[in-house]
């Protein structure tokens, strides 16, 4: 019998009956709990503050619980099949690990780690440019995992130029441009704690071993005149529409706009030929108040119309979470600070862990709702809270 992700649970019930349970929590709660004794205060702050008062935060779960399931009975649901096909590329799975910088802060391996338990559990991985460890060496560290590259567009459009082409040389199979970051949020967690793991040398990878970035500095620049080059480099606020264009003409890389909340938003990025939109408010951690991402997501589905790939990132904790975004018109989600906790605890094994409960758990949110297949999982899954049938 071909092996399913709810294969998990009969498993962990069978090594309960010789004694053996989980090294690590199956239950989100209970995991982040134990991740967040293991961290330190910096690491804490920055994993989970958020921006302002963390109201965004806070709906972008409150979104999720307003919306309840209504399941489908008596459909054969004995062959399920999690796979999805975006720009000409069969995931798996329709879930991808969110890019999140500085993961060393959280173990010595970050995203090393991070991108082989992925791999381990089927799991294709946005890598920030943020990232601790360069899109090379994360690439050699699993060959055979699927890899899309995050892209903050730099202020100095050569390294924007060596950035992409070492993403298409590293075999990253789409580009993810995030539009929402024109500047940090204001986050008052890493600001009373005086931490910015960039300016600790935590996320500069990508910079320091890139040669465009390297011909910025002097011969003989000391660490603290590398932070100072990468602050004047790393992000452009003066990034817009008209800058597009000369992405669009670089590569041939599929290119998705991630941030885009407005539904004319939405349109003109398909007008500018763009591939795909990821919904997305930065996990709350960009603009305080502002609109919960899977209430963003209908609204951002119908102004683009059916073909356009959207993905649905903030939020997602279960595999019942994943299912609802599909049903508001996901054609996959990104999953952000849990993996997190998966790696602060246990590194590859624990990031693996947390995919595998996670897909688990999505493997039997689609039985249980009626939904053979990712394909066949649509709006009328869903009534909010108030009785309203979507």
């Amino acid at each position: 019998m071909r092996a399913v992700p709810a294969d998990l649970v009969r498993e962990i019930y069978r090594a309960g009956c010789d004694g053996r349970v989980p090294r690590l929590p199956t239950d989100l709660t209970a995991l982040e709990d134990e991740a967040l004794k293991a961290m330190t205060p910096a690491a804490i702050g920055y994993v989970i503050g958020n921006a302002g008062t963390g109201r965004t935060g806070r709906e972008n779960r409150e979104a999720f619980d307003r919306r309840r399931l209504v399941p489908r009975m008596l459909r054969d649901v004995s062959a399920r099949d999690l796979s999805v096909t975006l720009f000409g590329q069969r995931l798996p799975v329709p879930v991808l690990l969110a890019p999140i910088a500085s993961q060393t802060v959280l173990h010595p391996e970050g995203e090393l780690a991070t991108v082989r338990g992925a791999t381990d559990a089927g799991v294709p991985v946005v890598l920030s440019t943020g990232s601790s460890h360069s899109l090379e060496e994360v690439a050699r560290a699993a060959p055979d995992g699927q890899r899309w590259f995050q892209f903050y567009w730099p202020s100095d459009r050569a390294v924007a130029e060596s950035l992409v082409r070492r993403a298409e040389a590293g075999g990253y199979t789409a580009l993810v441009l995030t539009v929402d970051a024109p500047a940090f949020g204001y986050r008052p967690t890493d600001m009373d704690n005086g931490y910015l793991p960039f300016l600790h040398g935590a996320g500069l990878a990508n910079f320091t071993s890139d040669p465009a970035f390297r011909a910025g500095l002097p011969t003989d620049a000391d660490g603290r005149a590398v932070v100072e080059h990468w602050a004047r480099v790393f992000g452009n606020p003066a990034l817009s529409w008209d800058d597009l264009p000369w992405l669009r003409e670089l590569t041939e890389l599929p290119i998705l706009l991630k941030g885009v909340l407005h539904p004319d938003d939405a349109r003109r990025a398909r007008e500018y030929g763009v591939d795909g939109l990821v919904v997305s408010n930065h996990g709350g951690r960009q603009l305080d108040g502002s609109v919960a991402a899977l209430d963003a997501l209908p609204v951002v589905r119908a102004a683009v119309g059916p073909d356009l790939p959207v993905l649905l990132d903030s939020g997602v904790r279960t595999g019942s979470d994943v299912l609802k975004a599909l049903a508001l018109g996901a054609n996959a989600v990104l999953y952000g600070r849990p993996y997190l906790y998966g790696l602060a605890l246990d590194g590859r094994e624990g990031v693996a862990h947390v995919l595998r409960c996670l897909l688990a758990d999505l493997d039997l949110a689609l039985a249980l709702a009626g939904c053979p297949a990712v394909a066949d999982v649509t709006g009328d899954l869903l009534m909010p809270t108030g009785g309203e049938q979507r």
